[in-house]
Order: structure tokens, then sequence, then C-alpha cells
């Protein structure tokens, strides 16, 4: 197999030079060039025909979203972006990945060598599974954006409000999550979210999803209550557990080791739905990369929950539902737009 083709995109030499170094050890990747503005790279691209770009969200000339909604229009390809860990950073990332990013990489703000050479096994994987990625044209996806935001019935009522929710995700999650919450009526059962995320990416993503969804959505702290119409998400950097006290349902959220080498982990937060919801709980598994989830929605399914998975088609990367369908764990096979009405349809 011939290497994976890498075009760096960033105005710092520095983190040129360092992410050159990092990609450039893995013998399944060559970094074929750098650039340190967009018009630059959008030369470099047609000369060396990268199958990966890394691109940083702020730069001289022309900023990283501008060019990406350009790149993704005209020639779309997989992309990384390389953000701060800012507010305002967190915000823009996740704007990138509306418009077509894969998936992106946080600049450490102090100790940049050391704490980027710490963390080059991250960096080679996110660019590895870009390149297995499904990166379709920016147009489509805008397509599916209206799609997407054409509300199901709400004249179905639900069965119970008792019912748990539990969805996770990874690599494309941040769109598919944001798919089928847009799509969930005010009275929709409480909803529990895991996406593999860092610190404060989490917040600046509830926050998103709040301003977009009919239900209220937040990210969790210890001991929130899990409420009708409200949809909790984990916060990075931890995990989160359905627990019960008394008649009432809440989150613990914990710091405890990391599973499938994720915290949060989908599987930690899947088994506690298992255990204390049992069949009065609905499991959803969308895109991602790995295994995670596939044990505890298994787990889900055995305790009689119904569970789905997104379909290949509409995944940016089929590796978690592909897992937890070869794990046995799933009911239903669904395309990303239709899974809302299909929870909503096993509600009633």
């Amino acid at each position: 197999m011939r290497k994976i083709r890498v075009l760096i995109v960033d105005d710092s030499a520095l983190i040129r030079q360092l992410l050159t170094e990092l990609l450039s050890t893995d013998p399944d990747i060559e970094v074929v060039g750098t650039a340190c503005d967009p018009f630059v790279a959008r030369q470099r691209i047609k000369e060396l025909h990268p199958d990966v770009l890394t691109l940083d969200v702020e730069m001289p000339k022309m900023d990283g979203l501008t060019f990406l909604e350009k790149l993704m229009t005209g020639h779309p390809m997989p992309v990384v972006m390389v953000s701060s860990l800012t507010e305002a950073g967190c915000q823009t990332t996740l704007k990138a990945l509306e418009l077509g990013a894969v998936d992106f990489f946080t600049k450490p703000k102090i100790d940049l060598r050391d704490e980027i050479s710490e963390r080059a096994e991250e960096l080679v994987g996110k660019v590895k599974m870009a390149m297995q990625a499904h990166v379709r044209p920016l147009s489509h996806n805008r397509v599916e954006d209206v799609k997407s935001r054409t509300p199901v019935s709400r004249t179905a009522m639900l069965k119970t409000t008792d019912k748990i929710l539990g969805i996770g995700a990874s690599t494309g999650g941040t769109e598919a999550i944001r798919t089928v919450l847009q799509q969930m009526p005010a009275d929709a059962p409480p909803i529990l979210i895991t996406q593999h995320m860092p610190e404060r990416f989490t917040k600046a993503f509830a926050d998103r999803l709040n301003s977009l969804c009919e239900i209220l959505v937040k990210e969790a702290c210890d001991g929130d209550s899990v409420l009708p119409g409200q949809a909790l998400v984990a916060p990075g950097n931890y995990h989160m557990e359905l627990i019960r006290s008394g008649a009432r349902y809440q989150v613990h959220i914990t710091q405890g080791p990391p599973v499938n080498r994720h915290r949060p982990s989908v599987d930690v937060m899947f088994h506690s739905i298992a255990q204390i919801a049992g069949s009065n709980a609905l499991g959803v598994i969308l895109t991602g990369m790995g295994a995670d989830g596939a044990q505890g929605l298994l787990a889900m399914r055995q305790a009689g929950a119904a569970t789905v998975a997104q379909d290949e088609a509409t995944c940016v990367v089929f590796g978690m539902p592909k897992e937890a369908i070869k794990a046995g764990a799933v009911d239903k096979i669904v395309p990303l737009q239709h899974i809302s009405s299909a929870l909503l349809t096993m509600l009633t």
C-alpha cells in the first residue's frame, strides 16, 4: 500500500515543523508539503495531490473556515483541523466540522513541543482515520442540513416519559448528533450523549446544540437530574453514568480510567443505562472510529432495550456501528436522516 500523502497548512513555522516531524515518524505517512496560508495551500493541492490536509483555524489572508468552505465545495477531501483550546477556538472548530472537516487536533497552549510530541499517536491516528472517511461535497452536506431541519411530526404522543435514550458517537458525531437532536420534539424523553471530545469542546458543543434544538441541551454536571425534554452531554475527560436516586434518574460524572482508550467512553454510559434502565431505554450508536460502545450496546439489548445503529452510507467512519452490528448489539440499522423518526416510532 502506498503512503498517505499529507499537506500541512499552518501560519506558524514551528507548528509546521512539529507536525511534519511527528507525522513523518509513521511509516504509513508521507508529508508531501506545507503551506503558510490558504493561497499557498491551494497551489500545493494542485501540485502535490495530497490525500489528507491538516488545516489551521486562524491564518492570515484567509481564515481556515473560509478556505475549508471553498475546498469542500470545489475539491472535497479529508481535512483534520488544528485548533487551540480556547472558547473561540472551540466554537470555530465546531463550525469547521459542520462545513465538512473530518476531525480536529487541539494545539496545547504551553509546552508546545513536549505536549505535541506526547500526543503523536493521537495525531497519526486522526490522519489515518481521515484517510478512511467518507467525504462528501459541501453542497450535499447543505442539502442534508436542510433536510435535518425539517421537523418530525409532533402529533405522536410519547409512550412514557420514563424512557431513557442513550447516544454514542465519535468521528463525525458532532454533525450526526445535531441531525438527530434537531428532529426531536420538545417533549422528547431524557437523552444522554457521549461524544469523544476533549475538555472545553463539550461545553461549546452542548451550547451550540442548545441554540439549534427544541429540547434543552447542556454539558452534564455530577448529580444532574435526567429529565424529559433535556439532553445531557458527557463532559470531556469525564465518564458519564446513569444512576438512580429513589424514583429519580441522575447522572454520575467520574474520572475513572479510560475505557477503550476513551474518557468519556460510550461503553461506560451504555453499560450504566443497561443496568439502571434495562428495557426502559433505547440505545443509538452513530459514526465513529473504533469499537467503543459495542459491548455496552450489547448489554443494553440483552437487558431488553431497543437498539439502533447508523448505516454505513451516511457514516463519516463506519467503525463503531460496524463493531456493534458484528457483536449482535443492534436491532435496526437506519440512515442518519431517519434515526429520529425511527426512535419516535419506537416510543409511541
